[in-house]
């Protein structure tokens, strides 16, 4: 007879009590050996082992705040459950994680505050977006990926819980503890997220809790400082605050904190939590939701509760209010006495306290401390900071960026040769990111002032201003409101400009605004993040479209839900390789050698740009301007391109005027020249010319006709060292050419002989007289229009010719030290001699530039014609100049574009498609573009300085191994394995 109640009591009180149900939030998929597990655990427990599991202690894992020998007392003396980490370092954690789970007897379940990551609590480098940006992203997978991340970085640190999602439906603006941490105001948003968000992270195998239970949205006091009052009907909160915890429960929710919040409506007793109300966690959460899964309470140690002055009263009612785990107890020794006590009392039964330890037990199984393994340290930092979060943080911001005023599509910004574009940066913090950004795509100046006349003033010779509202990104209840003086300069400048104001802050800042009526754009960004600036500014120029909507009302102005949607204008974008299919691991291999060419001294330094589906991916510095200088080489530092000019200037003017039919590829010379009606030449067209094929010799070094023939320096019959009217060009400093002497260049191209034999011969003589053709077409100087007709356009606005006019010496990389015509440093003039005597403007070279500007013109041609929202070129008209005409001859290049290798040597790596094009320059740079790749590759350098010399760049093909490196750093169709890293 004894037998049989003893065991009637233990089926009573064992695992089957809580579920055996396989749908149950803590079941394991061996569902028996679990039961076996908790059984055999719980039954060799002693009392106080037992109660002790109800308490998660809160644990430090920094230096200042350290508590190792407290906890170890708690884990000795009163076998506490888990630990809750808080502020520290990922290494240190793990280390303190491994040694207190080295001296439980039962193993710890360790939680944590990690709502966006590990990061902010870890002091890592990264950390993912706040709720409240997550909410304005349609997308919910993305937020799904969200959560399984940063459940990967959980498991990785041996945190078994973490305390998140929030899903307080955020109705009330001046919340001050929900705020960013919500997903929103309308409750299917912020299910939907939660929802996806709650099914990332434990896909990752750690277990959810959905918080502040019965809703925390529409508070206006701290609850870590007070008890803040709930003040709706039971009605309302049915139908929104517990709207999400239905939704998620339903979907496997493995947990519940619930809130330290005064709920009249549900709980009658004055200043009484709901923490501690039976009526809140037991008859609504578990019998009315029906919830299964683990329940903790809030931080017991919260202020505001005056019913409970003893040590311990506290923990004993939530534990008989119904809660499972009690969090971040004051005083656990005397807590556990309480309960002790209580059970002792009959107060509480064996069968309570089974329900809760087994499941905390089933908890631990689920999470693997059956067989906990110590976390490895040797790699944590690095597995917290992988390159497969930072491709999905770009993608999170790409996504919530949002739209919400665009008056007249002010946005995205186009017709750059329209705008003069000033920035304004308000609030407490930087918004560099922001500036470097904007300035990538055309000229935009940084405009400060003392005072506010003083900046106005400064802005009327600007018909643009956007204004970046940046606040703190270091947590999300950082203060995000516009000060009085922030609101009166916004105001003041809106009303004599038009303005684009970029937020990044907080979206209820936008509330403090009385009016909006004379801002033409508004742009929500959410947080003052590097990647949020850089992305805003990409979305405000068209290189990326926006997406987002925004996720709460914000007074008058905008509702939740509301966002403009628009389309990439293809423009450059910027980001990351693994975005378009290439490896970042695999490109760091460009800076190697990169880094060869400058400490071998090929060239004193280099700008080094790949893009890949109109995305730049690497764009790197190396070097300094010069071997013995201190100057490093910067991004807004211009390059003599050289020959590039070919393909950057004269081309592109070439192919408009074919495309209106005054020219065609056979149009001969004599037709558009009639000088040439007589001459050897002809016959000759613009195809076969502009293919190499004609017959023209290589190059006519004009300058040495115009030194003296006994000290070969520069005839003063030709020069003088001030400027006069007779003597106006200007070739260097203090040196001024005759005023007729081009007209004697043409001369000479014109009564020049033809070699005597047809065949491939590079040539610039014909970019000297299609300069004169397009010149006298136009009846407009070369360098006016190409920046007229596309630098001005494209953003190009480091583009140029003859820099020194527009650029400091500081910014403009030096070529050579001149010692057979010039004799001087080269530094703000053209390096070739026959550009330089023709003013500094030659059609075949002459333009200075950087990497970024290059890109734009590269991409353009890349995308047929199109870029920045304007059609440049019919697509047809790019592959005809793109086409080898003559390659039955042994004539690799198309019209101005060189083309790959017919043979083993040539231009390129040979691994390029035969649909790709580009150019190098004698200077040391390169451009080319694959189209069938999506590739554009830009490298310049002065390897020419100090002397042209020997050109080992050449020589050791520095510049196609480069472009080897790119091909073989695309991963599209390489093995799983090699792409196994960026995804999961």
């Amino acid at each position: 007879m004894r037998y049989i109640v003893s065991l009637i009591f233990t089926l009573v009180i064992s695992f089957p009590m809580i579920s055996q149900e396989a749908n149950h939030p803590l079941a394991h998929k061996n569902l028996k050996a679990q039961q076996q597990w908790v059984d055999s655990v719980y039954s060799n427990m002693s009392l106080k082992e037992k109660i002790g599991q109800l308490f998660m202690v809160r644990a430090f894992s920094n230096d200042s705040k350290g508590n190792e020998n407290e906890i170890a007392k708690l884990i000795n003396n009163n076998h506490i459950g888990g630990l809750i980490f808080s502020t520290g370092g990922p290494v240190r954690q793990a280390k303190l994680n491994n040694l207190y789970q080295a001296i439980s007897k039962t193993p710890l379940l360790i939680g944590m505050d990690a709502e966006w990551g590990l990061s902010m609590r870890l002091d890592s480098t990264y950390a993912f977006p706040w709720n409240m940006t997550l909410g304005a992203i349609k997308d919910k997978k993305l937020v799904e990926r969200t959560g399984y991340h940063i459940g990967e970085h959980c498991k990785r640190i041996g945190v078994h819980f973490n305390f998140a999602p929030v899903v307080d439906i955020n109705t009330n603006p001046k919340n001050p503890i929900i705020g960013n941490r919500s997903f929103g105001e309308d409750r299917d948003n912020v299910t939907e997220k939660a929802s996806a968000f709650m099914k990332g992270m434990q896909d990752a195998g750690v277990l959810a809790n959905a918080k502040h239970f019965p809703g925390h949205g529409d508070t206006d006091s701290d609850s870590h400082k007070t008890l803040p009052t709930i003040n709706f009907n039971e009605k309302r909160i049915d139908s929104i605050e517990l709207y999400p915890y239905r939704q998620l429960i339903k979907e496997g929710l493995s947990s519940v904190m619930v809130a330290h919040l005064n709920v009249p409506s549900l709980e009658p007793r004055d200043g009484f939590p709901s923490s501690l109300s039976k009526h809140i966690v037991t008859d609504i959460l578990k019998d009315s939701l029906g919830f299964k899964g683990l329940i903790f309470t809030d931080a017991l140690e919260m202020k505001g509760v005056s019913n409970y002055s003893t040590p311990g009263e506290i923990d004993l009612a939530a534990f008989q209010a119904g809660n499972d785990v009690l969090l971040i107890s004051e005083d656990v020794p005397k807590a556990i006495d309480k309960i002790i006590d209580a059970y002792n009392k009959k107060d509480i039964s064996e069968e309570r306290l089974a329900h809760s330890v087994k499941k905390i037990l089933m908890a631990k199984y689920e999470v693997g401390l059956d067989n906990y393994q110590p976390i490895g340290t040797a790699t944590l930092v690095d597995d917290l900071n992988r390159l497969e979060d930072d491709i999905l943080y770009e993608e999170l911001f790409e996504n919530a960026i949002t739209v919400l005023k665009n008056k007249s599509e002010v946005l995205p910004l186009r017709h750059l040769e329209t705008k003069k574009i000033a920035y304004v940066e308000l609030g407490d913090s930087s918004g560099s990111e922001f500036y470097e950004e904007l300035k990538k795509y055309t000229k935009v100046h940084k405009v400060t002032a003392d005072k506010l006349d003083e900046l106005i003033t400064k802005l009327q010779n600007y018909n643009t201003v956007i204004v970046g509202f940046h606040k703190k990104n270091d947590n999300p209840w950082q203060g995000y409101k516009f000060k009085d003086k922030d609101l009166v300069w916004l105001y003041e400048i809106a009303r004599t400009n038009t303005v684009i104001l970029d937020v990044f802050a907080r979206p209820y800042s936008l509330i403090d605004l009385s009016t909006i009526e004379n801002i033409e754009g508004i742009v929500m960004s959410y947080q003052n993040s590097a990647i949020s600036q850089q992305k805003s500014a990409q979305i405000i120029f068209g290189a990326l479209s926006a997406k987002g909507t925004i996720p709460v009302s914000l007074g008058e102005h905008f509702n939740a839900g509301d966002g403009i949607v628009y389309n990439s204008i293809s423009s450059l974008s910027y980001g990351l390789p693994e975005r378009v299919g290439m490896s970042s691991k695999k490109l760091q291999r460009l800076d190697s050698v990169a880094n060869y060419a400058v400490d071998n001294k090929m060239t004193p330094g280099i700008q080094l740009l790949v893009a890949r589906k109109g995305k730049v991916v690497y764009n790197k510095n190396f070097g300094k301007h010069t071997y013995d200088g201190k100057e490093k080489v910067k991004f807004e530092d211009i390059y003599d391109v050289a020959s590039l000019t070919k393909i950057l200037a004269t081309l592109p003017l070439l192919m408009e005027l074919e495309e209106k039919k005054a020219v065609s590829l056979n149009t001969k010379l004599s037709r558009i020249l009639p000088e040439y009606l007589n001459s050897n030449k002809k016959n000759i067209t613009i195809k076969s010319m502009l293919s190499h094929y004609a017959q023209l010799r290589p190059w006519v070094p004009f300058y040495v006709a115009t030194l003296d023939s006994v000290t070969q320096k520069p005839d003063p019959k030709y020069y003088r060292r001030v400027a006069t009217p007779r003597f106006n060009i200007k070739v260097a400093e203090e040196m001024f050419l005759r005023h007729d002497y081009p007209d004697s260049i043409q001369k000479v191209i014109l009564e020049t002989e033809l070699l005597s034999t047809l065949r491939y011969r590079y040539s610039d003589l014909p970019y000297y007289i299609l300069k004169k053709y397009i010149e006298g077409y136009y009846k407009k100087p070369l360098d006016e229009l190409v920046q007229t007709h596309f630098y001005q356009s494209l953003g190009a606005n480091y583009t140029t010719y003859n820099p020194s006019t527009k650029f400091s010496d500081k910014n403009i990389i030096p070529t050579e030290i001149d010692d057979y015509f010039r004799y001087q440093k080269v530094q703000g003039y053209v390096h070739d001699m026959g550009a330089a005597m023709q003013n500094g403007v030659g059609g075949h070279a002459g333009v200075f530039s950087n990497a970024n500007d290059v890109a734009k013109m590269m991409q353009l041609y890349l995308q047929k014609g199109y870029y920045g929202g304007k059609r440049y070129f019919k697509t047809e008209t790019i592959d005809k100049f793109n086409t080898c005409h003559f390659c039955h001859k042994n004539v690799r290049r198309g019209v101005g574009f060189d083309k790959p290798q017919l043979g083993d040597e040539g231009p390129t790596c040979g691994c390029v498609s035969m649909t790709s094009f580009g150019h190098s320059g004698f200077t040391g740079t390169y451009a080319w573009a694959d189209p069938e790749a999506e590739i554009v590759y830009i490298f310049l350098a002065n390897r020419t300085y100090p002397k042209a010399g020997k050109n080992l760049l050449l020589r050791e093909n520095i510049r196609t191994e480069i472009q080897r490196l790119i091909y073989e750093a695309i991963i599209d169709n390489d093995s799983d394995d090699d792409i196994a890293e960026h995804k999961h």
